[in-house]
């Protein structure tokens, strides 16, 4: 395997001489590597092989990130800052290409590793809540005035009448006949999705515009600098025109929850209202030169969006006969359903304080 990985990496326009090529991250859609140079004078690299059943245009995808990350380095560079540090930095193929096929059709791609820079699994304190609104704003921000176009690598993408047509069918097929013992949580979505749709409406009709934006708003897609600022996003594969409540709504779901995702205890279970203020004083702090009203008036119903977004999908997965998501049990998406639900709850209690949040930072 080491001399496959080699022999790929070498279709690359590597700078220096291979040293090694280690494993890095756990790698769940992507088989992520580090590759090492010899000598202090050339780079480090980072040679993913990218998950072609999940993203099944990586061509189309990879031109994303090139013209996403172009722009960004020119505005990088009229503001007098590093190219190389504040933004990816993609290294092509020796004939110009951004992705190299192997011999079995998999897809290989290499960007330049960011030196001293610090990256973290978790958002669990008020400032680095601050500081991960303040990278996704960075970003909204810089892109807020991109004009080319992207491709929709992710058809449906957060678009829940979309999911309500995957919902209906589901439900209509009803394929290991779980549906009778789920009524109730059955309930939980039907509750709620005439307003779901009313926003999504909005969306539609251009009321809420759409902007570039990332789509996978885990802390651990930001890189901070030694200092603790904020260098860039990485991980730009999911990048695409969406809104950029997506953005924020996704970061609350994950962010503020004071249990886990698929939490057995469900008391564990809560939105974290001092991280979502901290959160929403960085985000707004980048983001509010650019959001038109709309966005603002919907700031804090997106994080609602999302979560509800995301019980759906894991009830129709358990209706379905969990075919989506990797489970450890049979019940496991059915607790991930109540486990979602109750931080969706604990969202509606404190909504009115979530709203007024928002205004105090507008």
């Amino acid at each position: 395997m080491l001399s496959e990985l080699n022999n790929i990496a070498k279709q690359f326009q590597v700078e220096g001489e291979i040293e090694s090529i280690k494993p890095l991250g756990e790698g769940f859609i992507n088989d992520t590597y580090i590759l090492k140079t010899i000598g202090e004078d050339s780079p480090n690299y980072l040679f993913q092989r990218k998950n072609k059943t999940i993203f099944k245009d990586v061509p189309s995808m990879m031109d994303n990130i090139h013209n996403i990350t172009t722009h960004l380095k020119a505005k990088i560079v009229a503001n007098g800052g590093d190219p190389l540090r504040e933004t990816m930095t993609l290294t092509k193929t020796h004939d110009g290409r951004l992705y190299q096929l192997d011999e079995e059709g998999e897809f290989w791609t290499m960007c330049l590793f960011i030196d001293d820079s610090v990256s973290y699994e978790s958002a669990d304190t008020p400032e680095l809540a601050y500081s991960g609104g303040k990278g996704i704003g960075k970003f909204q921000r810089m892109t807020s005035d991109y004009k080319g176009q992207l491709v929709d690598i992710l058809p449906g993408f957060h678009n829940i009448r979309f999911r309500f047509e995957q919902w209906d069918e589901v439900l209509a097929k009803d394929p290991v006949g779980r549906k009778s013992m789920v009524m109730e949580e059955i309930s939980w979505i039907e509750d709620r999705r005439e307003e779901m749709l009313q926003f999504w409406t909005l969306v539609e009709e251009g009321t809420i515009p759409t902007r570039v934006t990332h789509n996978d708003t885990k802390i651990n897609n930001i890189l901070f600098d030694k200092k603790g600022d904020v260098l860039c996003m990485i991980d730009l594969d999911t990048v695409l025109s969406s809104t950029a409540l997506n953005d924020f709504g996704d970061a609350m779901r994950s962010y503020t929850n004071t249990g886990l995702e698929d939490d057995t205890e469900l008391d564990n279970v809560s939105m974290d209202l001092e991280i979502f203020t901290a959160y929403t004083k960085g985000y707004l702090e980048e983001a509010k030169s650019f959001l038109v009203q709309s966005e603002m008036d919907y700031l804090a119903f997106s994080a609602k969006y999302i979560t509800y977004e995301q019980v759906l999908r894991f009830l129709m997965d358990y209706i379905a006969g969990d075919t989506y998501y990797k489970i450890k049990s049979p019940e496991h998406n059915l607790v991930r359903t109540h486990a979602q639900y109750k931080l969706l709850q604990s969202m509606e209690a404190q909504f009115k304080t979530m709203q007024d949040v928002v205004k105090s930072y507008l």
